[in-house]
């Protein structure tokens, strides 16, 4: 089935079956290797890509279901030679050990600082209708969808807090 995936602002043309995974054709067909297999049941969030700004398990999701979204994978948030914010943090606060869920949990972070700065409510807010405060609570309930089996969550919390000031959804950097 032919499908247009644009992807890091890249389109793509692919002629892929329709049962294959956001997933896998990110990683198989398109070489985008950062998002990881982890789970394949969208419990662990290692598979965590931004679909039109909004942070979904691509594990779960058909690719065809995407023809013509916008997706990012971690690799459209920076490289090695230009770490975004988050990914500086994440490096300066030891918010990875072996490395395999921070592509999920950097991307899911920059979804997680969109909905927050949108005033999304989450579970631990004190409110539905007020902004909620940016408190270490609702940053590590709204991650709660990425696990690390490394247990380095200190860490990412506090990457997640010190890069909140500077990390965009890439569109204000585009303007």
């Amino acid at each position: 089935m032919k499908t247009t995936l644009t992807v890091n602002g890249e389109t793509h043309e692919l002629d892929i079956d329709p049962r294959v995974t956001l997933l896998d054709a990110l990683r198989h067909h398109l070489n985008l290797t950062g998002s990881k297999k982890g789970c394949d049941h969208g419990q662990c969030g290692a598979c965590t890509v931004l679909v039109n700004g909004r942070r979904i398990n691509s594990c779960l999701a058909l690719a065809v279901m995407h023809d013509t979204d916008e997706i990012t994978t971690v690799e459209g948030i920076g490289t090695p030679e230009n770490l975004s914010p988050l990914q500086s943090a994440f490096v300066r606060h030891d918010g990875y050990q072996c490395g395999y869920c921070t592509p999920g949990q950097i991307v899911s972070a920059r979804g997680m600082l969109s909905e927050f700065r949108q005033g999304w409510p989450s579970h631990v807010s004190d409110s539905l209708t007020e902004a909620p405060d940016f408190t270490d609570a609702e940053i590590r309930e709204r991650m709660s969808g990425n696990l690390c089996r490394c247990s380095a969550y200190p860490g990412i919390v506090r990457a997640i807090r010190d890069a909140a000031p500077e990390e965009t959804d890439g569109k204000e950097a585009a303007e």
